[in-house]
């Protein structure tokens, strides 16, 4: 892999980041994004935890996947 490449890569997945952090508070509020069955989330009085499992295996598989159409030689 050559430094063009290297810098296309970069580019691309800095487009991707970028778009992803404008468009995930909206999704949020759609209500279908992070409550899925097998996340794990936790209120008491003084302490809330919140752990994406289900959705992180999710946006893991989706990410592989374009990952190997878009960079595919």
């Amino acid at each position: 892999m050559n430094i063009t490449e290297t810098a296309r890569a970069l580019i691309i997945l800095g487009s991707v980041l970028i778009t992803l952090g404008v468009l995930l508070p909206y999704a949020a509020k759609l209500g279908f994004f992070a409550k899925l069955p097998g996340d794990i989330k936790i209120e008491r009085e003084n302490f809330s935890l919140y752990f994406p499992i289900a959705t992180c295996v999710v946006l893991s598989i989706l990410f592989t996947l374009l990952g190997n159409f878009f960079f595919r030689k």
